[in-house]
C-alpha cells in the first residue's frame, strides 16, 4: 500500500471516528481537573495524533486510544508549563542589572522547551550519558563508569542526543 493510499485510509476511518466519539472526548476532557488547555483544542491534537497512526483502522478501543494520547499531550503541556513557571521564577530572582527584555525571555524559554521536549525523546540513561558529556564535559570512560555501561554504549548513547539535538535543529528551522 502506497503512502498516500494509507493516508487516505486512515484520513476515512478518522473521519468516522471523529464523528463518533470527538464530543464524547470533548466532554471527558471537561470533566478533567488536571487539564492545561482548552478541551477543544486538546480533542484536535488527539485526532491530529490519531491521523498519524499508521495503522489506525487496527485500534479496536478507540476511546482507550484517545484518552491515552490526551494524557500524554496533558503531560507533555504540563512539563513545559512547569518548564516555564521555573525559568520565570529563576528570571525574577536575578538582579536588575541582568534583566533580559520580554522578546529574549521568550526566545529562551522556546529554546528550553525545544531541549526539554529533545531531551524527553531519549531514553534515561542516553540522556543522562549525552547531559554529563556535553555539559559536564566528562570523558567516556567516567560516564561509563557512572552509568554501569561500556564505553562504547556511551558512545552510541551519546550519538543519539546528538542525533536528536541535530533533528531539532532541523525542525526549528
Amino acid at each position: 500500500m502506497t503512502g498516500a493510499t494509507a493516508l487516505h485510509k486512515n484520513a476515512s476511518v478518522l473521519d468516522v471516528l471523529f464523528r463518533e466519539h470527538s464530543q464524547w472526548l470533548t466532554r471527558w476532557l471537561n470533566r478533567q481537573r488536571w487539564t492545561v488547555s482548552a478541551s477543544d483544542d486538546l480533542t484536535a491534537d488527539v485526532f491530529m495524533a490519531l491521523l498519524q497512526l499508521p495503522d489506525l483502522e487496527r485500534v479496536r478501543q478507540p476511546r482507550a486510544m484517545m484518552t491515552t494520547i490526551a494524557r500524554r499531550l496533558i503531560c507533555d503541556a504540563r512539563r513545559r508549563s512547569d518548564l516555564r513557571l521555573a525559568y520565570e521564577a529563576e528570571l525574577a530572582a536575578m538582579p536588575e542589572a541582568v534583566e533580559i527584555s520580554a522578546e529574549d525571555r521568550l526566545i529562551l524559554a522556546q529554546a528550553l522547551q525545544a531541549i526539554d521536549t529533545m531531551l524527553a525523546r531519549l531514553s534515561q540513561k542516553a540522556r543522562a550519558a549525552f547531559l554529563m558529556s556535553q555539559i559536564d564535559g566528562l570523558p567516556y570512560a567516567e560516564i561509563a563508569a557512572e552509568l554501569k555501561v561500556s564505553v562504547s554504549m556511551v558512545r552510541k548513547y551519546v550519538a543519539q542526543g546528538l542525533r536528536a539535538a541535530y533533528e531539532a535543529q532541523m525542525r526549528q528551522g
